[in-house]
């Protein structure tokens, strides 16, 4: 399966909400959930489990959180703004941080949206609903590398 959507996500509760989120809107046909930033390293550079995956294009849109177990969203977007295979991915930050440093320590690696994750379900839900109609249905994504129009 080759996503639309990479949710990187370590909380199951959010991930779960933000699935059936996006089921419920029609979004979720291709969504690829993994649990912490390594496992995200590992999809989106086609290694380990994924390895399968070495020509299959990068998702249209990364949801990612910063708070991840063994290698945090600040890393995971770092490297994937230094490799030429991920630098022009959309990756928007759907965190529970509202810390001025990650805003902006995101935006410096070029994140492009920080949405901090709303408390209350139905605004949560709100929130991802959103999130994916326009980073799916309104946004243009840039084409994969070497693939340019001439």
């Amino acid at each position: 399966m080759n996503p639309d959507i990479l949710l990187v996500e370590d909380n199951p509760t959010d991930a779960e909400l933000t699935l059936r989120t996006l089921k419920k809107h029609n979004l979720a046909n291709r969504v690829e959930w993994v649990k912490d930033g390594a496992e995200a390293l590992d999809f989106l550079f086609a290694r380990g489990d994924f390895a399968a995956r070495a020509d299959a294009p990068q998702p249209r849109v990364v949801l990612l959180d910063l708070r991840l177990p063994k290698v945090d969203g600040i890393e995971v977007l770092r490297q994937m703004r230094a490799d030429a295979r991920t630098r022009l991915t959309p990756v928007v930050v759907l965190t529970s941080s509202k810390e001025e440093r990650d805003i902006i320590a995101t935006y410096q690696l070029g994140v492009n949206s920080f949405v901090s994750k709303p408390v209350a379900f139905g605004e949560f839900a709100h929130t991802v609903a959103e999130l994916g109609m326009y980073w799916l249905l309104i946004n243009q994504v840039p084409p994969p590398p070497g693939g340019e129009q001439a």
